[in-house]
């Protein structure tokens, strides 16, 4: 039997490990601008290239002694990345970064990320909840008869987000039963939500939390652990395209638990051609 003590310990490990990723040098708080590429000739403030889109994908003209590395080879002049599937994307290496190249409701998007960042050099974490056995809840995996598309909002204004789900989570809290669509997660049979409760935009993020759900056993059983709630990328940076919770994911309860409001934010403006940081080479 799990004491406290050592479930406040593994929590502990767990968020150091999520708070370590998140502030990669590549990772969502190094990014310095989100730019929709069109026809139109886009170049960037912090990184190489001339980057235009079109039904053949994205294409980069490359100037002079500018490079990028794309998957392990070392390209020049014109690259073509042929067509991005919509969540997949490429990172293309430069001399100190990368771009992602990427595909968000249908939109072809360029992020870079530096090391150099200064918001990300800045970055001391997230603040969170005492973690408290109280909110890791048995439950019980509900699957669909056949997946469900569901189409959710997105923290960007004109974009929508579909998943495929293939069911849903129950759970007790306070006595009373509550359930959550899921999606698929990153591991095998694995889940995750996303959802807001009565603590959104008050003292949590107000778009969105999401909690991964381990893979149910053979008879369903799982468990929802709200301790583990994490903010997505969209409540540090303006520059993120993350998919907000479906309706049916606003529960009528206050989970304190997981991650607080972030007390630091990157802001700044998104537009086609994306005008956004200073240049920071």
């Amino acid at each position: 039997m799990t004491t406290t003590k050592q479930f406040t310990e593994e929590w502990a490990r767990w968020h150091e490990e999520h708070e370590r990723n998140r502030a990669h040098e590549h990772g969502f708080l190094a990014i310095t601008g989100l730019y929709w590429l069109s026809t139109d000739p886009t170049t960037l403030p912090d990184a190489p290239g001339s980057w235009t889109t079109g039904d053949d994908g994205p294409v980069v003209e490359l100037a002079d002694r500018e490079w990028l590395t794309v998957e392990g080879r070392r390209v020049s002049g014109r690259h073509e990345f042929g067509p991005i599937p919509e969540r997949g994307g490429i990172n293309a290496e430069f001399d100190g970064g990368v771009i992602e190249v990427a595909r968000r409701g249908g939109r072809d998007l360029l992020r870079p990320r530096r090391g150099d960042n200064p918001f990300l050099k800045a970055y001391r974490g997230n603040p969170t909840f005492a973690p408290d056995p109280a909110w890791r809840l048995p439950a019980r995996y509900l699957p669909w008869e056949t997946p469900r598309a569901v189409t959710v909002g997105a923290a960007v204004d004109d974009l929508q987000h579909v998943y495929d789900s293939p069911g849903q989570v129950e759970f007790e809290v306070g006595g009373a039963t509550l359930r959550l669509t899921t999606f698929p997660g990153h591991e095998p049979g694995s889940l995750f939500a996303l959802f807001t409760d009565q603590t959104s935009g008050i003292t949590t993020y107000a778009a969105n939390r999401s909690v991964a759900i381990p893979a149910p056993d053979s008879e369903g059983r799982t468990v929802v652990d709200f301790n583990r709630a994490v903010n997505l990328p969209c409540a540090h940076t303006d520059f993120a395209t993350c998919p907000l919770p479906p309706a049916q994911n606003r529960l009528p309860v206050a989970v304190e638990a997981g991650e607080r409001h972030p007390t630091s934010r990157l802001t700044g403006t998104v537009t086609d051609t994306a005008i956004l940081l200073p240049a920071t080479r």
